[in-house]
């Protein structure tokens, strides 16, 4: 598992050592909800062994969920970029493990008065508006099994481990498909031996397989946060 927020480690060692006693470690649970739409962003997190869904809200109050948030991102972004509200976005736990947390007043005091964490922060913002990008593309173009199998190697890039305890209902909602086309696809995945899948648990069997399903985001999508952060995603 990891036991870093890769966004904290790529801030320089003296302005990690400046905001390292403002922050505290959290355990963050199953179902619990971070954020609310509309709602002012107090706190924001650096997640560390947990996945955190990202879902928007529609006026009629349909929900969609746009992503997740790992050990390479945070949560709350807003709180430094022109606003301090959620908008239409909601932050649900969905795989609980351990985060970093910090009042989002002090992060945004050090964003306008260290030009070094508000470099990293920046790159950061530009390499989640590629993914988001990326994302649009790819959903429209790519196929379920090349979608399924980039996902699940996102997942486990983040949670440093090839074993995830998701259930199919959540990979429909992420991927946008009906339950029904997640399991079919997943057994087509574990047919090829590349996953192994059990009750709300599927495992990586074979990971360089699982790439060569992948479609081509995958890549694209690590290799800009490499070149920005200068992140080592490399499993």
């Amino acid at each position: 598992m990891a036991t870093e927020n890769l966004l904290l480690a790529a801030l320089p060692h003296e302005v990690y050592k400046q905001i390292e006693n403002k922050m505290e470690q959290v355990e963050l649970s199953y179902g619990e909800i971070l954020n609310r739409p509309g709602e002012t962003i107090e706190e924001v997190y650096f997640p560390l062994t947990c996945l955190i869904s990202v879902t928007i809200t529609m006026m009629d109050g349909s929900t969609v969920e746009a992503g997740v948030v790992g050990s390479r991102e945070m949560v709350g972004i807003n709180a430094f970029m022109g606003g301090r509200e959620t908008t239409q976005t909601e932050y649900i736990i969905q795989v609980p493990g351990n985060a970093v947390k910090m009042k989002a007043h002090l992060l945004l005091d050090e964003f306008d008065t260290n030009k070094q964490l508000r470099d990293v922060m920046l790159k950061y913002t530009q390499a989640y508006i590629a993914q988001i990008s990326q994302n649009v593309a790819c959903n429209r173009i790519h196929t379920l099994e090349k979608r399924m199998a980039r996902w699940l190697l996102e997942s486990s890039d983040r949670l440093y481990a090839d074993e995830l305890f998701l259930s199919h209902e959540f990979l429909s909602h992420m991927l946008g498909v009906r339950r029904s086309g997640i399991t079919e696809t997943a057994h087509l995945l574990e047919k090829k031996g590349l996953i192994k899948c059990g009750r709300k648990k599927i495992q990586t069997i074979d990971r360089q397989g699982l790439e060569e399903a992948s479609c081509e985001c995958y890549e694209v999508i690590k290799q800009e946060y490499n070149r920005l952060l200068k992140f080592k995603l490399e499993r």
